[in-house]
């Protein structure tokens, strides 16, 4: 019985059988081997071209402009521009997030007047590249100034209703230093805080007001006031119309006062006549009967 399976074990067919079932699963182990290494590999190469490819982004980046400022005034230039960054995806991403890099124009050289000057970026991966738009600007360099000006307050409206009246407006600012370009400050006529007034205002009036420059044409110039702002007080009192209001009526009270007097004195004396008038009467008829009697006794 044993020699029957030890033979049954040594047939050819069988060994086939046994090698057969063992390649299969040797080939199965292989291929799907093979399949996650390449799902892997595939996955992984995804992840590196998405992270190398080249990826664009526009970026609004605020302009510096580098210049004395102690010295000059510059003027005509944006105060932001945009910028169009390419590069590898990771590093756009970053500088779209952190945007650490500047836009400069450099007028350190210049001299005063009018100029067209190229825009450049600093601090920006060298990997990258950029587009600034625009790529030049024109700008205007002026020699700086600053002068000290009064300070004049002007009412929307001197008239009020119902007789009331202003006094004089007071600021609590009197002067003011207005500083800008020379051009600019040359032009200067005065320094005004504009009060609007309600026409039916019967109280003291206070108010917060921006400053202005104007010129002799009565036109707003661009140039920096400091301070910026002033308290403007104006005291508002009742005009003749109330007034004479007040003293018609009072007059009108004291004659109504005197009409009453007289009328009742002329009452005391009507009465003091009538009561004399009678006393008189009472007397003659008294005498006249005395007189009688004495003649009926002769």
């Amino acid at each position: 019985m044993g020699k029957d399976t030890k033979g049954f074990f040594r047939r050819k067919w069988f060994l086939r059988i046994i090698s057969l079932i063992l390649a299969l699963f040797l080939f199965m182990y292989v291929n799907g081997s093979k399949s996650g290494f390449l799902r892997q590999n595939t996955r992984n190469n995804n992840q590196s071209s998405a992270l190398m490819s080249n990826k664009s982004v526009t970026l609004r980046m605020p302009l510096d402009v580098t210049i004395d400022n102690n010295k000059y005034i510059v003027s005509g230039y944006p105060q932001y521009v945009k910028v169009k960054v390419t590069g590898p995806s990771a590093l756009v991403t970053t500088t779209s997030n952190t945007q650490n890099f500047k836009v400069y124009a450099d007028l350190s050289d210049l001299t005063p007047g009018k100029h067209r000057v190229k825009l450049k970026t600093s601090g920006l991966n060298s990997e990258l590249t950029s587009k600034i738009e625009p790529q030049y600007i024109n700008v205007n360099i002026q020699p700086r100034k600053t002068i000290t000006m009064k300070v004049t307050v002007r009412l929307s409206n001197k008239d009020l209703d119902n007789g009331y009246k202003l006094g004089r407006p007071h600021s609590d600012i009197q002067t003011v230093q207005v500083t800008g370009s020379r051009d600019e400050v040359n032009k200067v006529n005065r320094i005004v805080a504009f009060v609007a007034i309600p026409h039916d205002a019967k109280e003291n009036i206070a108010r917060q007001v921006t400053l202005q420059a104007i010129d002799r044409n009565g036109q707003t110039l661009n140039v920096v006031i400091s301070p910026t702002t002033t308290n403007v007080s104006i005291p508002v009192s009742a005009g003749s119309q109330s007034s004479s209001s007040s003293d018609s009526s009072s007059s009108s009270s004291e004659e109504s006062e005197d009409t009453k007097s007289s009328s009742r004195a002329m009452t005391q004396n009507d009465s003091s006549d009538s009561s004399s008038e009678t006393s008189q009467s009472s007397s003659s008829i008294s005498n006249e009967d005395s007189s009688s009697s004495s003649r009926s006794q002769q």
